[in-house]
């Protein structure tokens, strides 16, 4: 037996309103980059506080909290452009299967990044 799934159109006007809601936290967001960009290299180029791997997981955090904040702006632009709920369903589980494997990647890099600075921190034990 085959079960009715209701169609449901999503009015034109709620995508709009919807767009430009996207929009404008796409251009708050990037004004934020940009600033917390500036503030990183200033604090970078002022000290040297940081350590070389201390510096590389910080930019390789900030490079992934950005890449995710992209794949998270272009789902909710393409949710703008489904037909129907179903659709707007399935780019929702793609997106999370995406994000999942992305998350995964992420983290065993920066184990990976950590485990070095942690062992370049170890001082050098001679026999």
């Amino acid at each position: 037996m085959q079960q009715y799934t209701p169609e449901f159109e999503i009015p034109a006007s709620v995508r709009e309103i919807a767009g430009k809601s996207v929009d404008q936290a796409r251009d708050a967001y990037n004004r934020f980059v940009d600033a917390a960009r500036q503030a990183q290299d200033m604090i970078s180029k002022s000290s040297e506080v940081f350590a070389s791997g201390a510096k590389e997981i910080q930019e390789k955090s900030f490079a992934y909290a950005e890449a995710n904040t992209r794949a998270g702006f272009d789902m909710a632009a393409r949710l703008l452009k489904a037909r129907d709920v179903k659709e707007a369903m399935e780019i929702q589980t793609q997106f999370a299967r995406n994000q999942m494997e992305a998350y995964a990647q992420q983290a065993q890099e920066l184990s990976r990044v950590l485990a070095i600075a942690a062992q370049k921190a170890q001082p050098n034990v001679h026999s």
